[in-house]
């Protein structure tokens, strides 16, 4: 870990928690009325609001310059829209019990953790921040009013590409709104994806509102039960192809279930065994105790769903 991520985590952090908002419209208009790129002007409001001096401190200056135009960026909210999940999933306008189907949005400029953090040629490794130059919806399950489940960009992000390089018999450890299953099953060289679930509530909502509208519905297979029983029991005899864990909101509770899970998965040496923001936490894992994970993290559901939700 160099000393210019260890200065930015906490404060990228307090900034995405507590005021990812900060950045309004009327701010990147004064910034950008003498022709300043607007993903400039975003990038230095972010540093100045994130306790930068990149006018008068050269050393804060500099630290802009290594890691801002790699770290923070505006994304291109039709090119996300297109993505296969979200073009072609209809969630309903509607409750069930206790839950409710909705859209959850970020605000213009809003900044939002938005993909697994990325190591640069010359070794660096830097978390991902970006915003949207317009207002972004994404689909989201309420539990009681509470956000429980939603499909933001950075967990498309960080789970397309594992669903893209899946093949022959998938398995996925954790369903949420069924996004890595989806994208696993519109690649050709996944045979089948079999998604083991604990929550029977998770498995009702998806079977009943989601799984109609799914591809090669019959190439799916849903198991109920826990993630760690059945890497224990079903596991070692069936042996797939292709491993995805997904279990877990962020690095504070990742870190202690990704090191549980790895002596499970390595009980069949055949499988490629991926999980879900891996490399950030394995910054997280080498660098810092669990105490500064839990407040300091910055890849995480939590976040993005804070951000979204305001």
């Amino acid at each position: 870990m160099d000393e210019d991520l260890e200065r930015l985590l906490p404060l990228l952090g307090d900034y995405l928690c507590n005021r990812p908002r900060a950045i309004t419209a009327q701010d990147m208009a004064t910034l950008t009325a003498d022709g300043l790129p607007a993903e400039e002007a975003w990038r230095l409001l972010l540093a100045a609001l994130v306790g930068l001096d990149t006018v008068d401190d050269p050393a804060d200056r500099a630290l802009y310059r290594r890691c801002f135009p790699k770290m923070c960026h505006v994304l291109d909210a039709e090119a996300v829209r297109q993505d296969p999940y979200l073009a072609t999933i209809r969630f309903p306008e509607a409750s069930d019990g206790v839950w409710r189907f909705t859209q959850e949005r970020y605000a213009p400029w809003e900044a939002f953790v938005c993909d697994d953090f990325r190591t640069l040629a010359d070794g660096r490794t830097l978390p991902q921040i970006g915003c949207f130059a317009e207002a972004f919806a994404y689909p989201a399950v309420l539990e009681n009013g509470r956000l429980w489940m939603s499909v933001t960009p950075n967990e498309i992000a960080t789970i397309r590409p594992v669903a893209e390089a899946a093949f022959g018999e998938t398995v996925a450890l954790g369903l949420g709104l069924g996004y890595f299953a989806f994208m696993a099953l519109q690649n050709p060289n996944v045979r089948r994806v079999t998604v083991v679930e604990r929550s029977s509530e998770a498995l009702r909502l998806f079977e009943r509102h989601l799984l109609p509208q799914f591809p090669r519905q019959e190439c799916l297979r849903l198991v109920q039960a826990d993630a760690f029983t059945w890497m224990q029991e079903a596991y070692p005899k069936m042996q797939p192809d292709f491993l995805f864990a997904d279990l877990w909101h962020d690095v504070s509770d990742g870190l202690s279930m990704a090191r549980k899970l790895r002596p499970l998965a390595a009980a069949s040496p055949r499988t490629v065994y991926h999980a879900w923001i891996e490399k950030t936490m394995a910054v997280y894992d080498e660098t810092f105790s669990c105490a500064f994970c839990c407040a300091n993290a910055i890849n995480s559901r939590s976040l993005a769903i804070s951000a979204g939700a305001g």
